[in-house]
């Protein structure tokens, strides 16, 4: 098997978890609550600002020119693709200004965030196995729902998004980098980037769960006492 066949089966259940989230689920069949996307679209615009960041990075570290220009294009893609359809979506759910001003990540979103950016403290190897579950679990969702009918314009517009002919282009083009960059590295490396694929899976997982949760950095404790 390639080393992206390896890692996804090696994380499957992880990814299983995700097509299972009942965040997923209620965009499937358009039952999630507005409120609930509201509050995922705003950490996202966080998490993707950075993730372009990250791609950015790994632009810098590339070794030829081509690899350059590729990573950067598809920092500029976030930039403008993927961030001017969270500002629809902004305008839609109607979030303001005010709300921006003082708009804090949830635990998991800045958790995720400092992972890639840990991670990107090595080679490209290592940017791109922190960043490829993103875009890889994303279409994979995409694929999964795209006869899917939630009735509703902003589900529908995410699901034509990221199941799109497109967005998989981009997707498979990482894959078949990050098998190239791991190709014939000593076990113990593969190990090293396959643990930054499972931690972002990881992450991914729990980026949909803050949402459902609508994660603050507030501490319930069972004896009803908060902080």
């Amino acid at each position: 098997m390639t080393f992206c066949e390896e890692v996804r089966e090696e994380c499957n259940s992880l990814w299983q978890a995700s097509f299972d989230h009942p965040f997923v689920k209620g965009i499937e069949d358009g039952t999630l609550p507005v409120d609930v996307f509201r509050f995922y679209v705003m950490q996202d615009a966080y998490y993707l600002s950075h993730f372009a960041k990250v791609q950015a990075i790994g632009a810098s570290k590339a070794k030829d020119l081509e690899t350059t220009q590729r990573f950067a294009l598809h920092s500029a893609h976030t930039c403008s693709a993927e961030l001017a359809l969270h500002e629809s979506f902004m305008e839609l759910l109607e979030v303001t200004d005010e709300e921006w001003a003082v708009f804090e990540p949830s635990p998991t979103a800045y958790a995720y965030v400092s992972h890639m950016y840990r991670s990107s403290e090595g080679d490209l190897a290592d940017v791109l196995a922190s960043i490829l579950p993103c875009y890889w679990l994303y279409y994979e969702i995409g694929e999964r729902l795209k006869n899917a009918e939630p009735d509703h314009p902003i589900y529908n517009r995410w699901i034509e998004t990221y199941g799109s002919e497109e967005f998989g282009a981009l997707v498979n083009e990482q894959i078949s980098r990050m098998n190239l960059l791991a190709e014939g590295l000593p076990e113990a490396r593969r190990r090293e980037l396959k643990s930054h694929f499972r931690k972002s899976s990881y992450y991914e997982w729990n980026f949909w769960d803050q949402a459902w949760r609508k994660e603050s950095w507030s501490i319930n404790f069972a004896e009803g006492v908060g902080v």
